[in-house]
């Protein structure tokens, strides 16, 4: 297998390659600046480690590679409107240098770009597998708002929420690759477990980044996540435990509409901090973590194979970017 660094850049040129059209240059110039912001790539590049881990030949899976980041980018986009986010890896985001309109219509070509992508591996498998998962990432997104108007989210329907909508496609990605490569389905199912569970990590990750993490270095602002009352690991957790002046704090922060941004995110987080949910983050971004680690390792594939996934998942789940 090759390093990580070689199949990104196999992963940037292929992506750099798309040939937008030139008009109506209001709907192609909002795509190619997001995807020109970068970001991890981890969705594709997981697809052809998949690929070759399984026996098969990377260069097979790029088509798969590209749309898979393509659709993932096509979410945020949305995601961006919908949440009113002013930043997205450290540049403006595409509703705000543009606006809605243009946001959601750049977005609605990618998902159809993604799509064409996908066909292009002539492999129903694989067709099969990304409309499924199309529609279970807009039903963690459609959850996700739902969530917005409820105060008793338990953390089971918040950890199936995100694995609808984050993890399935670290899932996808994987078993993509190795659906590519002819992997016998059992096969492909241990390395979409592994994915899912990755993900998983991946996501709570994200929930303590967005309250202790670095701005520059994680892409967004931080508190996002606050100043939104969006049902995090780490919120939900908070409404459980908090009792006395504890939770009639926290309902202030929440129902408060003329606190400032410093004020909330401050308060909120010293409250996080005092009632320990940054630990209960912490023991299960290290399970799921865990049960990822455990299924690459029952995957039929070299050590080679195996240690650079199992070092790529700890990278996703402890990570400082």
């Amino acid at each position: 297998m090759k390093s990580f660094q070689e199949y990104l850049d196999t992963v940037n040129q292929a992506i750099a390659a798309i040939p937008y059209p030139q008009q109506p240059s209001q709907l192609y110039e909002p795509i190619a600046y997001h995807m020109a912001l970068g970001g991890k790539r981890i969705r594709p590049v997981l697809t052809l480690m998949a690929c070759d881990a399984m026996g098969g030949d990377a260069t097979a899976a790029i088509d798969a590679a590209v749309g898979l980041e393509m659709f993932h980018n096509f979410t945020l986009l949305h995601d961006d409107v919908m949440d009113n986010a002013d930043v997205r890896r450290g540049k403006v985001t595409v509703h705000r240098r543009w606006n809605d309109n243009t946001a959601i219509l750049s977005g609605d070509t990618m998902l159809t770009i993604a799509t064409q992508y996908i066909a292009r591996t002539a492999n129903w498998q694989v067709m099969n597998l990304f409309n499924q998962t199309a529609i279970e990432i807009y039903e963690g997104q459609q959850w996700d708002m739902d969530y917005e108007n409820r105060n008793d989210v338990t953390v089971e329907e918040y950890i199936n929420m995100i694995r609808l909508k984050t993890s399935v496609l670290l899932g996808c990605a994987l078993k993509a690759g190795a659906l590519v490569a002819h992997a016998d389905e059992e096969q492909a199912g241990m390395l979409y477990e592994a994915g899912v569970n990755m993900g998983l990590a991946f996501q709570l990750r994200d929930d303590v980044l967005d309250v202790w993490g670095d701005p520059i270095t994680f892409g967004k602002e931080i508190g996002g996540d606050i100043m939104n009352n969006k049902k995090t690991y780490l919120l939900i957790n908070a409404m459980q435990l908090a009792q006395g002046d504890d939770a009639n704090e926290l309902r202030h922060w929440l129902n408060d509409p003329y606190t400032t941004r410093v004020d909330k995110v401050r308060g909120v987080t010293a409250l996080y901090e005092r009632l320990g949910v940054r630990q209960l983050a912490e023991d299960a971004i290290t399970r799921y973590n865990n049960l990822a680690i455990t299924a690459f390792n029952q995957v039929k594939m070299s050590d080679d194979d195996k240690n650079a996934f199992v070092a790529l998942a700890n990278r996703l789940s402890g990570r400082q970017y």
